[in-house]
C-alpha cells in the first residue's frame, strides 16, 4: 500500500492540529439563531421527469444573505398514512445534486429524498454574500479577510441545516427519522447538518473534505480541492506571519470542531490512499465524534470510486 500518511495504529489516535476559535461555539449558536429567523419562502416547481412511484420537485428556499438556494426534492407519489423517514443528501465540491434516477431507490422504500446545491457551484442556488478579499482558487478562502459571518462555507453549513428544517416540517416526514448522506465535500456537508441538527438519527460520509486544514498545509497536499489554502499564503502572507490567525479563522469551518456535537449514528468511508483529503483529517473528524459511530476502511484506494460503498451507504440508511 502506498504511503500517504501516517499507519493506521497512529491514525485512529489522531486528533486535529487546526486551532479551534475560543468564540466557536457561541459563533455557531449565533448563525443557527439568524438561520431560525429566516423566513426561507419555500417554493416548488414540479418536474417533467415521470415515474410511476414518485414526484419530483425543484424547490427553493432562501437562505443567509437572501441567497436563493435550490435543492431536488424526491417524494412517494402516495404520501404515507403516518409519517415516514427522510434523507438529505450532500454534493461533492464544485458539482451539484444528484440526477433524479440515483435518489429513486430510497423514494421506493418509501423515504422523501432532498439534495441540495451548494450556493455558487454547479447547481442551481446562488450565492449573493459578497465578501472582502481573493476568490480565485477556490471556495475555502472566501471571505477570509472578512468578517467570519461572510466566510462561505460558514453560510453553506447553514443552508444544510435549514434544509434539515425545512424537511423535518413536511407533515408527511416524521422528524425522528431523518438522516445524511454524501462523499467528499458533501461528506463533511452530511456531518455538519448532523452537528447542527443533532436531532438526525443517521449520517453517512465517505472521505470527508474540510477537515484539519492545518494538517493538509503540514502535508504539502494543499493543491486542487485544497489549492486555495497554498494560493492564500502566497500572495498574502508569504512569511506566514499570519499563520496561526489565518488557521484559527479556518477553525470556525473546520468538520472536526463541529463533529462533537453529533448525535447521530454515524459510520464513515475512509479511504486511507486519499492524497485530496488526507485519511489523518478523515480520522480527526471520526475521532472527534462521541456518539456511535463506526468505519469502513478502504486501505488501497484513493479519492475515487470505493466499490461497494453505496450499497453499504444504501442499507445503513434503510435503518432510519
Amino acid at each position: 500500500m502506498p504511503v500517504v500518511d501516517k499507519p493506521l495504529r497512529d491514525l485512529v489516535n489522531y486528533t486535529t492540529s487546526n486551532p479551534r476559535p475560543a468564540d466557536f461555539d457561541a459563533f455557531w449558536a449565533k448563525g443557527l439563531a439568524e438561520m431560525d429567523a429566516l423566513d426561507p419562502q419555500v417554493t416548488f416547481k414540479d418536474v417533467d421527469f415521470p415515474v410511476s412511484y414518485a414526484s419530483c420537485q425543484s424547490m427553493h428556499f432562501t437562505g443567509t444573505g437572501g441567497s436563493r438556494v435550490h435543492a431536488r426534492l424526491v417524494t412517494p407519489k402516495t404520501l404515507p398514512k403516518e409519517p415516514g423517514p427522510a434523507l438529505l443528501i450532500f454534493h461533492g465540491y464544485s458539482g451539484s445534486s444528484p440526477d433524479w434516477v440515483s435518489m429513486l431507490p430510497f423514494v421506493a422504500a418509501g423515504y422523501t429524498v432532498a439534495a441540495l446545491d451548494c450556493r455558487g457551484q454547479g447547481g442551481l442556488s446562488e450565492d449573493t454574500v459578497s465578501t472582502r478579499g481573493n476568490t480565485l482558487h477556490g471556495h475555502i478562502i472566501k471571505g477570509l479577510d472578512d468578517e467570519p459571518e461572510k466566510m462561505y462555507y460558514r453560510n453553506v453549513f447553514l443552508d444544510t441545516a435549514l434544509l434539515a428544517k425545512i424537511v423535518m416540517g413536511f407533515e408527511w416526514v416524521d422528524e425522528t427519522r431523518v438522516g445524511s448522506n454524501g462523499g467528499s465535500q458533501g461528506g463533511a456537508l452530511s456531518l455538519v447538518c448532523a452537528s447542527l441538527v443533532p436531532s438526525l438519527k443517521r449520517c453517512w460520509a465517505t472521505f470527508p473534505f474540510l477537515c484539519d486544514y492545518r494538517r493538509v498545509w503540514e502535508m504539502a497536499l494543499d493543491q486542487r480541492a485544497y489549492s486555495g489554502l497554498r494560493d492564500y499564503f502566497r500572495r498574502f502572507d508569504p512569511c506566514h506571519e499570519r499563520e496561526q490567525e489565518i488557521f484559527e479563522k479556518l477553525g470556525y469551518i473546520d468538520v472536526t470542531h463541529l463533529a462533537p456535537r453529533i448525535k447521530a449514528e454515524v459510520t464513515m468511508a475512509i479511504s486511507q490512499s486519499d492524497d485530496v483529503c488526507p485519511p489523518s483529517t478523515q480520522f480527526a473528524a471520526y475521532n472527534a465524534i462521541t456518539s456511535d459511530k463506526s468505519y469502513v476502511l478502504y486501505p488501497d484506494f484513493g479519492h475515487e470510486n470505493l466499490p461497494g460503498a453505496n450499497e453499504k451507504a444504501f442499507q445503513f440508511l434503510m435503518g432510519l
